[in-house]
């Protein structure tokens, strides 16, 4: 699933690529992917619309629109587990399982989704009960130390939940532990404030390296070689994006890159969890 750090990017060349151009036409291709807007409310309300910004909150991007002499309003999009949003020519074939077109005259805008977990959608309550954004200039140790003093729950799905923190997700949960020396396993409500400062600064430094990387999920279903104009994550400059090195991620049984000890995997809350048992203990 895209975290934060592939919105991010995203975000940054959907912006240059949508502003000022006008939405000519709507195309709802899959109802599930717009709900609870209706189709019919989502062409009366975006035709004739002109982009002004993309921007993101947590995981969704957040779409700015003006429409011909009205106030503007904002589009939210996700991306779900496997959704993808890009530019392409109007003489480009439409992918299989395009959810949503717009027509913006030579071009078309398409959010695809293979599995239709995505939306692009009028509603904004997702946005409302929200936690702190961790690259914010709000987020320190101390509000994050504020929002886990009372939790009973173990740390690192903790950090999943969004009420606490804002678009942090199971790879850079991960990350950031390891990177702080703090075990998954410790209660949040026992990390010292020393502790919290440590891990606020951890989650900054990855998920901001894993922004200039380009992210860790290249979205090229259709082969690596492929020039046919989409966006990938990664490089603006070619097709096949970079990929970040993770130190513990997806490695079980790889050696530790500080201490060469072996990352173990557990399965906490139902996600899978990496960490180094000699780094993090406690």
């Amino acid at each position: 699933m895209p975290e934060l750090p592939e919105v991010e990017v995203l975000t940054r060349h959907l912006g240059p690529a949508l502003r000022g151009k006008t939405i000519r036409d709507v195309r709802v291709h899959r109802a599930k992917s717009t709900r609870p807007t209706s189709a019919r409310s989502l062409r009366a309300k975006l035709v004739g619309a002109k982009f002004i910004s993309v921007t993101r909150r947590a995981k969704y991007l957040l779409f700015k629109l003006k429409p011909p002499r009205q106030e503007p309003f904002t589009l939210l999009g996700h991306l779900g587990m496997t959704g993808r949003m890009f530019v392409q020519s109007t003489d480009a074939p439409l992918p299989k399982h395009a959810a949503v077109t717009f027509g913006l005259g030579r071009h078309n805008f398409v959010f695809e989704d293979t599995r239709y977990f995505g939306r692009l959608t009028l509603d904004l309550s997702p946005l409302e009960s929200l936690g702190p954004e961790p690259l914010g200039d709000a987020f320190d140790g101390a509000i994050l130390h504020a929002a886990l003093c009372r939790s009973a729950q173990a740390i690192k799905p903790k950090l999943l939940d969004q009420k606490t923190l804002a678009g942090v997700g199971n790879i850079y949960a991960s990350e950031s532990l390891w990177r702080a020396g703090i075990s998954p396993r410790k209660a949040a409500r026992r990390l010292t404030r020393v502790q919290c400062a440590s891990l606020a600064a951890s989650i900054r430094a990855i998920l901001t390296e894993a922004i200039a990387c380009g992210s860790t999920v290249p979205l090229d279903f259709a082969g690596a070689e492929k020039r046919d104009r989409l966006f990938y994550y990664g490089s603006l400059a070619g097709p096949q994006g970079f990929e970040e090195r993770l130190r513990v991620y997806n490695r079980a049984d790889e050696p530790c890159d500080h201490c060469a000890t072996a990352i173990r995997q557990i399965t906490q809350a139902g996600r899978s969890t990496y960490y180094c048992p000699q780094c993090q203990r406690g």
